[in-house]
This record gives C-alpha cells, sequence and structure tokens, in this order.
C-alpha cells in the first residue's frame, strides 16, 4: 500500500462505519413500523370483532408503512448482502481487478439512478409541503410525510452505495462469486 491510501483508509473506514450505522438505524426502524403496523391490524380486528367501529384508515396507514419500510431497509439489506445479485458477468470475470471493476461500475449506476429517483422525491416533498397537499383521505395526511420517508430511505441507501464503492475499491469487500458448474 502507498502512504497516501494509508493516509485515507481511517477515513474511509471511518465512512463505512458511519454508513453502517446509519443502515442499521433505517432497519430498526423499518422494524419498529412493523410492530407498529401489527398493532394498528389487530386494533383494527378488535375494534370491528367487538366495538363494530374502525380506524377507517388501516389500509392508507399501511400502504405508508411498507412503502417507508421497503424504502428504509434498502441500506441495510446492501449492507448485509440480501439484495437479489445477477452474478452471470461476474463468474466469467477471471481477474480480481476485473470483478472490482464491474462491481464499481455497476454500484455507479445503482447509486445514479437511486440519486436521480431522490431528486424526483425532493421535488415531490418539496412540492407538496409548500402546497399543503394532504392525501384525498378521512386522514388527510401531509403527503409530504410519507414521501419523506422514501427520501429519507432512498438518502440511506444513496449513502450506503457509496461506501460499499469505497469497501471494493479498498479492498476491503468483493462478494464470493462462486462459479456453477
Amino acid at each position: 500500500m502507498d502512504n497516501q491510501t494509508n493516509v485515507l483508509l481511517p477515513f474511509v473506514n471511518h465512512f463505512i462505519r458511519v454508513a453502517s450505522l446509519i443502515a442499521k438505524a433505517g432497519g430498526v426502524f423499518s422494524a419498529v413500523l412493523m410492530a407498529a403496523m401489527t398493532l394498528h391490524v389487530i386494533l383494527e380486528i378488535c375494534l370491528r370483532a367487538f366495538f363494530n367501529s374502525s380506524t377507517f384508515v388501516l389500509d392508507e396507514f399501511v400502504g405508508y408503512g411498507v412503502a417507508a419500510m421497503t424504502f428504509m431497509t434498502l441500506g441495510y439489506a446492501l449492507e448485509t448482502n440480501s439484495l437479489i445479485r445477477v452474478n452471470i458477468l461476474l463468474v466469467r470475470i477471471r481477474s480480481e481487478f476485473g470483478r472490482r471493476l464491474v462491481e464499481v461500475l455497476c454500484a455507479l449506476v445503482a447509486l445514479m439512478v437511486s440519486s436521480y429517483i431522490a431528486i424526483y422525491f425532493w421535488t415531490s416533498v418539496s412540492r407538496n409541503f409548500t402546497r399543503g397537499v394532504t392525501s384525498g383521505t378521512m386522514a388527510e395526511i401531509p403527503l409530504w410525510i410519507p414521501e419523506s420517508f422514501v427520501l429519507i430511505g432512498l438518502g440511506v441507501f444513496i449513502i450506503q452505495l457509496l461506501a460499499y464503492i469505497l469497501k471494493v475499491i479498498s479492498g476491503q469487500s468483493l462478494l464470493v462469486v462462486v462459479e456453477q458448474e
């Protein structure tokens, strides 16, 4: 390792640790959301079965919760290698440098696409916040709130993609590719 790499490695490692903590926080938040949605469903069942009543917002809140959970756990799924990967190209690359290059290029494409989607959501969140747009349901939830969770989840995923790129470049991570014969 050259001197410049030795100087940058602590910063890279710190960024990777912070990204990991942020991704884990997103995963914990998603678990809490899952528990809250489960409790809401149980409440709804009890209200309907015993009191002939309802909260009237179950489907809306569960929909928002599923969207938030999906995006908030993207970073954690990337960190724990839980995302579905197609290794059709990687199994054919024999050189470690070539595999690292393909990994970085794929992560950069994912980063660009995710950033584009995040910009779209940022525009939508700010527009809905400024205009005071609410859902067309009885709850009248300001739409910028559920969209913000998607935007935050995308931000966590983008940070984790950057950490993954740094891991691959610094030689700390390259998923093991198993060739099937």
